[in-house]
């Protein structure tokens, strides 16, 4: 799609807080004290929905009180009502995610003209403007562009583009860089006034890693920084009175090229004005943040400009409230407050309480999509002898990663049977996804044994990756378990009850290899840091790594399977990038369907390929799921008891190492 050289130019008169049934609602400060030449503009955030319109698990086959835009929606009008004028934003990674997002993509398809059912839901709460999330791109540029076309709010992305100019202002961008909006707002006296909103839109440049399959040589991407100071005077010049940057990039570092997480250096480009933030499912302003430099998590500031990340899944909306002045016919602004609004309440129980209803019309919208998304993840596609859980998949070997593994190695073994690679003996690398962390104490792989139905599926693997196997020696093997072997703190020989999992490590890049046998020694230092980057070039924490019963030895060669993300250097693993010697057409997901109906009934016990290394007098703690209480006894290869209450409504467990 070529880039606009003018912008949009949209006429829209704001909602007023003297609507209908508002007179309830207490009015913001801003907008109960603003003069005669100030305007109360709040604006409004959701990100990260993932096609969550109803409040419902589709992984659990189970309505869930904690997530939906129906819920989301029933709360905007009444913020709307708080204030003179609104906004309402989207931040992205909008249609994948859960399963109804995978059966419009797999099973429907969008033909041209079809509606996407959470650009549906959104045309009925009544957008503004959105950008483009990474996952926007799983299942293609085709389904992408088809998916956005019934948009009735515009979409904006400026750092991809299907040709590169000299500068930004050259490129053929995907979809328009930006728009501005022309509004009319009220001020203190209740006059109105004209004012020009101009929006931006950016994704994580690292798209190109993730989606290869779909984007190389398609497009190519941008630093979200440079391509925002090129742009936004552009903006300014167009005649924007303020610039909101709408940034699918999360609150990381300060500096750096090619950021993922970009919003901090982003917000200081001159002209930005507010930024909405992302990609990250946090709560800004909140307590997962820290202040620190130009972060101030109390305010929701960064370098002094508000900022709000409105969770996921339509958990919350973020909320930047601006008091625009106007001197000399310039607006600016003079005052800010950043703030977020819930849709549930955690109760002293642990459960959660629902603060609000759906919206009756977003439901409606989208309803005969929700019916058939649930007759698609009911289909029962095989049975499994033995239940399949992940609540201790990131302390010892366990069946529902085993079960990815297994699949991957059956398909990678038929695909290369006969060619070049036949000889090589194949591994298979696979990652928990459902480990509880910010998800919860409930977010949990949990299937009983008996049937397996998609919706299982979907629950063992969440993402809509395809099948790549990479060519790799035995030093690549090992450096690839010192990466994973990550997830863990170090911990001191002989002391007690020690924290076990980094945090700051997420369950994705902990991958198991099934086909090699390996102890991981806690009590040596991490190779490498959470990102990927060589710290401790001497560490050893991986130690007795076999193949067959024998040492595996540096110039040994094998394939691994593993997904598109992972081969194609998602999580900066050695032996990825560039190691790749078979595509699949195939998502993770199809395959491991296809493996369960082969086989009829699966086993998926875990073989104890992996375990932690004897260290006498040494226990260390984790946290996990309430449920996991059940299957502790089954668990193979680690001594585990239980050690009371975790956080946020998880259980804690000791390990004897």
């Amino acid at each position: 799609m070529t880039r606009l050289t003018r912008p949009d130019l949209t006429r829209r008169t704001f909602l007023s807080g003297t609507a209908a049934g508002a007179s309830l609602i207490a009015l913001h400060p801003y907008s109960a004290r603003a003069a005669g030449n100030q305007v109360h503009l709040r604006l409004m955030e959701t990100t990260d929905l993932h096609v969550h319109v109803f409040p419902y698990d589709y992984y659990s086959d189970k309505p869930r009180d904690t997530v939906g835009l129906a819920r989301t929606a029933s709360i905007v009008a009444d913020i709307r009502a708080e204030a003179a004028n609104s906004m309402l934003l989207d931040n992205g990674d909008l249609i994948q995610g859960n399963p109804m997002g995978d059966y419009v993509a797999y099973e429907r398809g969008m033909k041209d003209g079809d509606m996407h059912p959470i650009v549906q839901a959104m045309n009925t709460v009544g957008f503004d403007a959105a950008t483009i999330g990474n996952h926007e791109f799983n299942y293609g540029l085709d389904f992408l562009m088809k998916s956005m076309a019934g948009a009735r709010f515009s979409v904006v992305l400026s750092n991809v583009a299907t040709e590169l100019g000299a500068t930004p202002q050259g490129d053929t961008t995907l979809f328009k860089p930006y728009v501005i909006l022309d509004r009319t707002v009220t001020d203190g006296s209740g006059a109105s006034h004209a004012l020009k909103v101009g929006i931006i839109g950016f994704t994580p440049p690292q798209i190109m890693n993730w989606d290869r399959r779909h984007l190389e040589g398609n497009v190519q991407v941008r630093d979200i920084v440079a391509t925002a100071s090129a742009y936004v005077p552009e903006m300014k010049e167009a005649g924007a009175d303020i610039i909101i940057a709408l940034s699918h990039s999360g609150i990381g570092p300060a500096t750096g090229d090619m950021l993922e997480n970009a919003s901090v250096p982003l917000a200081a480009v001159d002209g930005i004005d507010a930024v909405m933030t992302g990609h990250q499912h946090l709560v800004f302003p909140g307590p997962k943040h820290q202040t620190a430099g130009p972060v101030d998590a109390e305010k929701g500031t960064l370098h002094g400009k508000p900022a709000a990340m409105g969770g996921f899944w339509g958990s919350h909306l973020g909320l930047i409230d601006l008091m625009l002045e106007s001197s000399g016919g310039q607006w600016r602004v003079v005052s800010h407050e950043s703030s977020t609004r819930p849709i549930s309440r955690r109760n002293e129980d642990r459960s959660y309480t629902a603060l609000v209803e759906s919206d009756a019309a977003v439901l409606a919208a989208v309803q005969k999509d929700h019916d058939e998304t649930l007759a698609y993840i009911r289909r029962a596609v095989g049975k499994t002898s033995a239940p399949l859980h992940s609540y201790f998949a990131l302390v010892a070997d366990d069946p529902s990663v085993q079960i990815v593994s297994i699949a991957q190695k059956w398909y990678i073994a038929e695909m290369l049977a006969g060619g070049e690679y036949a000889s090589l003996p194949i591994l298979s690398a696979a990652a928990p996804f459902k480990t509880g962390g910010r998800g919860g104490p409930e977010y949990f792989t949990d299937v009983p044994a008996g049937d397996v139905a998609i919706k299982n599926v979907a629950d063992l693997y969440l993402y809509p990756n395809t099948v790549r196997a990479v060519k790799v020696t035995g030093a690549q093997v090992k450096d690839w378990l010192e990466r994973s072997a990550g997830m863990f703190n170090q911990v001191e020989a002989g002391a007690t009850d020690q924290i076990l999992l980094n945090p700051d490590f997420p369950s994705y890049n902990f991958d198991v290899i099934d086909g090699v046998s390996y102890e991981i020694d806690l009590s040596q230092p991490s190779k490498f840091a959470p990102k990927g980057e060589l710290i401790n070039p001497d560490a050893n924490r991986i130690v007795n790594l076999s193949f067959n019963g024998q040492p595996v030895t540096d110039a040994m060669e094998f394939v691994i399977a593993t997904n598109n993300y992972r081969a194609s250097g998602g999580g900066s693993f050695p032996g990825t990038g560039d190691t790749i010697i078979f595509e699949a057409p195939d998502t993770n997901r199809d395959v491991i369907v296809r493996y369960i109906v082969e086989q009829g009934t699966i086993n998926p016990s875990a073989d104890a390929n992996w375990h932690f290394k004897a260290l006498p007098g040494t226990t260390v703690l984790f946290d996990t799921g309430p449920a996991a209480k059940a299957y502790m006894g089954d668990v193979e290869g680690v001594k585990i008891e239980e050690a009371g209450e975790g956080p946020e409504g998880f259980v804690r467990f000791r390990i004897e190492l």
